[in-house]
């Protein structure tokens, strides 16, 4: 009994001391951080290196073919069901950015060129998607920057290649991802 009493005092304390959510962010200058999401300033964002990779459809691209965009990069895999769910959205976001300079990117970490299609295909995903999976040169140039440490994670990309803005997990709306890329493309270059 004092046994089950311990764990009960043990779960109630932990729940009261959660360390999620908005409320936890910390403020340091322009930047903000929480366990959901991180902005950079613009001076203080870091470089990235240069990736090149092969699209689902057998297309080789590299980052110097988005120089100068605002880049929307999705890491994303098929049997993700938080990815499966906000594809749609990030689907109508793309379309809302079209005639902007902004460009969405899929990047799938797990699946072969097949099934990055299949996915693509049934959600109307109109944007390239990126092969990640073998190579993982994408998250690796990157990982300085801002890691890519769940997934699916989006990140906004500068106009410089730099990271602007990191969201971890499933988008919980269009309204944070949307703020985060009209605020860097309306930085000065």
């Amino acid at each position: 009994m004092k046994r089950l009493a311990a764990i009960a005092l043990v779960l109630v304390l932990a729940g009261c001391s959660s360390t999620g959510g908005l409320d936890d962010g910390t403020v340091d200058g322009a930047n903000y951080n929480t366990d959901a999401f991180t902005t950079y300033a613009v001076d203080d964002r870091a470089a990235v290196d240069e990736w090149e990779s092969v699209t689902d459809t057998g297309e080789t691209v590299s980052s110097d073919d988005y120089a100068g965009k605002v880049v929307v990069l999705n890491f994303w895999y098929a049997a993700c069901a938080p990815c499966r769910t906000e594809a749609p959205l990030l689907e109508k976001l793309s379309t809302s950015y079209a005639d902007k300079d902004v460009q969405f990117i899929g990047v799938n970490v797990r699946d072969k060129a097949e099934f990055a299609s299949t996915f693509t295909r049934e959600f109307g995903v109109s944007y390239p998607t990126l092969l990640d999976s073998d190579t993982g040169n994408i998250q690796f140039a990157y990982a300085s920057a801002s890691p890519v440490t769940a997934t699916p994670t989006t990140l906004v990309i500068d106009r410089s290649g730099r990271v602007a803005a990191r969201i971890l997990g499933e988008l919980d709306g269009p309204s944070l991802l949307d703020t985060f890329i009209s605020d860097t493309l309306a930085e000065a270059e």
